[in-house]
């Protein structure tokens, strides 16, 4: 699996490739982490991405003619043709929420590509036009599309085959099938006592059906989140 990231920043990326889940994923499953700069490819002069936008208002917004030059350039088809080959994110607030399903369905994916956003996100034709998908990764807004970009692969990569030590811990962690969508229950470990604060005399019992018991009462349910919404004024699109 490639995962391609287009943003300002590329080398905030560096240090994604070092976490041990995601290097067994790159020698077990292929994973391979591009990032490209819009600025490498811009066809603008003095390296610009950016614009005022139409209609007045604070903020710059990014270029789809810029979007689209650096899509081309790594591809090699027009802009238009590449969501037809590969899933094409825009991360925005306007997109669907991502969830532990959404990093399970982009797993079983082929290649994937992220646009970041900056200041006011993008021209929507950039929207509507060059991506495939729009994902928000919560209700609340971010300098840029970064954060959410590395939190995506990293929730991606640890599905793919061997990232994991123990792929089975991947069907009784929170939000799966397994536990109804909800959060794992707590956990302990040395020391027995801590402080005045022991450890719940269940677990040291030895009796398996009561500690199972017991961790399925204390699981947390289901999250929930408003549905991401379109931004106002002023907001940014991370």
């Amino acid at each position: 699996m490639r995962i391609d990231v287009f943003t300002l920043f590329p080398e905030w990326f560096d240090w994604l490739r070092r976490p041990r889940h995601l290097a067994n994923a790159a020698l077990t499953a292929g994973l391979e982490i591009r990032c490209f700069s819009y600025r490498d490819h811009t066809p603008l002069s003095a390296g610009q991405v950016d614009d005022a936008p139409y209609g007045g208002g604070p903020g710059m917004v990014l270029r789809v003619d810029v979007v689209a030059a650096a899509l081309e350039a790594v591809y090699g088809v027009p802009a238009e043709r590449v969501r037809a080959e590969r899933r094409v994110v825009v991360l925005t607030p306007r997109g669907r929420l991502f969830t532990d399903a959404v990093a399970r369905e982009l797993a079983g994916e082929g290649d994937l590509t992220l646009l970041a956003g900056r200041y006011e996100g993008f021209d929507e034709r950039v929207h509507r036009v060059l991506a495939s998908d729009e994902i928000c990764i919560g209700p609340y807004v971010l300098a840029g599309g970064e954060i959410p970009a590395m939190a995506i692969i990293d929730a991606v990569a640890r599905r793919l085959p061997g990232a994991l030590g123990n792929a089975a811990s991947l069907d009784t962690e929170s939000f799966s099938e397994a536990l109804g969508g909800g959060t794992e229950h707590p956990h302990y470990t040395r020391p027995a006592e801590f402080r005045g604060h022991p450890v719940p005399g269940v677990l040291l019992s030895g009796d398996h059906g009561a500690i199972a018991r017991w961790r399925a009462e204390h699981g947390g349910p289901p999250p929930t989140a408003p549905a991401p919404s379109r931004p106002g004024p002023g907001d940014a699109a991370p």
